[in-house]
């Protein structure tokens, strides 16, 4: 593959230049070459407006009738859940339910269509560019078309508009014209988030290692590591007392220690990804065995911190010494195999890629709004739609939340290790073929009989769970998977509760439909479950070892330095 990167010699190649500003995804090329095959498959293109025009004819009849007060029902079906349009007028109100019914009924012919393309790469980005185009016309993202937006405004005589409009125009000039998600002024770092009393322990140009007061009298000898992603902070793995899974493991009787990487700068673009597998949890592993004296040490990590943790799985496997140093691994959340990579897959191809590395190139870093933005399309009308109708069409203020304050404040991702992640994961899947190299020597996660906890949650939309239930295939070890309800994030924070439920199967075929189709549905949260898996991979009780050492003291109470950067 070229490199598409200036390394001062003289200008980039044109071909990547005005594209990759103008474009940088490739959804123009995607969306023209649509329209350049159905133009050439007429058939396809008149069947979709027969049907199209079919459908308005019913929706008129049906209008008419519910006007006089008849309850027919029109042809287009209403998702039971879609909060878009939750409002009772939608129901009651025939000419906005003649809007909602021409609405989806467009919305199903723009898919239609897009689906009719090209199986390849350009097809699959068609596909998605359609999907945000219906997803932003959708009438309740207009005042006009968005009936409780209306209501508010003749309740407020018009003082709802003008805040919605003020807010409107101060997330273009101070958010990057997106809705603002959430108000980040009440919850503070420390005391609401990341609250969990603990110590910071070691540090390195990386990251800092927090080791976490203990909360029992009695903790199993074997310590936990908590390999969290780089791409936000850490404290989506201490969130809020209750919410905490840091807090949840210490509850249990665990001795738990948390990396917090660094936010890079300019100066970090040459540090790659072996840099963050050496100087992450390899350092993190020493300095843990060191403070507890313990033999071996139980792995919990979380996506890209996950993905890191196998890639150590694997390296550690090629000597004796190493492959004995852990005890389990948690997979949170987290490919292995990239060959599923989902949504996210239409941002990941070679020639996105290559546009990517050469927008890092000239500032050494990925920009954190660039990989929050991406996130953000993936679950649009909940991270950017819900938020353009309740803050910019009734003028409401931002919610608190603590999971949406810890989604805003991304971090930055060094250029080479970047590259080196899109390549060596997402384009050429080594890690999964066997073929990734660690210090010029290639690692293979089949030769780890590290026993694994893979979780994986069933609306993830980053991490796909078909794809997370690849590692069962891939793994030597022991392996018990586990499927949770919720997203990428909740899914993850997930304490006990009454409306939690997770899925259970202890066989496991090639095939995650197979498995899904056996697996049982349990009550509860999964971390009750992981909660007696870890239990019994804990050793013996102890009395809760000193934290720090002679060697690694005590350098600030958590959380640290590099969390606030």
């Amino acid at each position: 593959m070229a490199e598409a990167r200036d390394d001062g010699a003289g200008a980039p190649d044109p071909d990547w230049g005005l594209g990759a500003i103008a474009d940088p995804v490739a959804f123009g090329e995607a969306i023209a070459g649509l329209g350049k095959r159905l133009a050439g498959d007429p058939g396809a293109l008149a069947g979709a407006t027969m049907r199209f025009a079919t459908g308005l004819v019913e929706i008129g009849a049906t209008v008419a009738a519910r006007a006089v007060g008849a309850k027919t029902e029109g042809p287009m079906p209403t998702a039971d859940r879609d909060p878009r349009f939750a409002d009772q007028a939608w129901e009651s109100n025939p000419g906005f339910y003649g809007l909602r019914q021409c609405y989806l009924l467009w919305a199903r012919t723009m898919r239609e269509l897009a689906a009719s393309g090209s199986d390849d790469e350009l097809g699959g980005k068609a596909e998605f560019a359609v999907g945000q185009l219906v997803d932003a016309l959708a009438p309740t993202n207009f005042l006009l078309g968005n009936p409780t937006a209306l209501k508010r405004a003749f309740e407020t005589g018009g003082s709802s508009v003008a805040r919605g409009v003020a807010r409107f125009l101060d997330d273009v000039a101070t958010n990057g014209g997106w809705p603002r998600q959430v108000d980040t002024s009440e919850l503070e770092l420390g005391r609401d988030l990341a609250a969990t009393p603990g110590k910071v322990v070691y540090r390195n140009r990386l990251m800092e290692l927090i080791q976490y007061e203990p909360r029992t009298e009695s903790v199993f000898e074997l310590p936990i590591l908590l390999s969290p992603p780089w791409i936000n902070k850490y404290y989506v793995m201490d969130l809020a007392p209750g919410k905490s899974f840091a807090e949840w493991a210490l509850d249990q009787g665990h001795t738990v220690f948390c990396i917090s990487y660094r936010n890079p700068d300019e100066s970090f673009r040459e540090i790659g990804f072996e840099d963050y597998l050496r100087e992450g949890p390899l350092e993190a592993l020493d300095v843990v065995q060191e403070i507890t004296g313990a033999s071996q040490v139980n792995v919990v990590g979380l996506c890209l911190g996950a993905t890191l943790a196998a890639v150590m799985l694997a390296d550690l496997a090629r000597t004796k010494g190493g492959r004995e140093r852990i005890r389990s691994a948690t997979l949170l959340n987290a490919l292995v195999d990239f060959s599923e990579p989902g949504p996210l897959g239409n941002f990941v191809d070679a020639r996105t890629v290559a546009r990517l590395e050469q927008r890092m190139a000239k500032r050494g870093y990925l920009e954190a709004s660039e990989m929050a933005g991406t996130f953000n399309l993936l679950r649009a009308n909940d991270l950017i739609w819900r938020y353009v109708s309740s803050s910019w069409l009734q003028g409401e203020d931002p919610p608190t939340f603590d999971i949406l304050q810890w989604n805003e404040d991304a971090t930055r991702m060094p250029a080479r290790m970047h590259s080196e992640y899109l390549h060596w994961m997402y384009l050429e899947n080594r890690l999964a073929q066997g073929t990734l190299e660690i210090g010029g020597r290639t690692v293979s996660l089949a030769k780890s009989p590290v026993e694994l906890y893979i979780l994986s949650a069933r609306e993830d939309h980053i991490t796909p769970w078909h794809g997370c239930y690849r590692t069962t295939q891939l793994a030597g070890g022991p392996k018990r998977f586990v499927l949770t309800s919720s997203g990428h994030i909740a899914g993850i924070v997930n304490p006990p509760g009454p409306k939690r439920k997770h899925w259970m199967n202890d066989a496991l075929p090639a095939d995650a439909d197979e498995w899904l189709a056996g697996a049982a549905e349990q009550p509860g949260s999964w971390w009750e479950d992981w909660a007696r898996w870890a239990a019994d991979r804990g050793g013996k009780r102890r009395e809760p070892p000193a934290t720090g050492s002679a060697a690694h003291p005590p350098l600030e109470g958590a959380p640290g330095t590099y969390v606030r950067g």
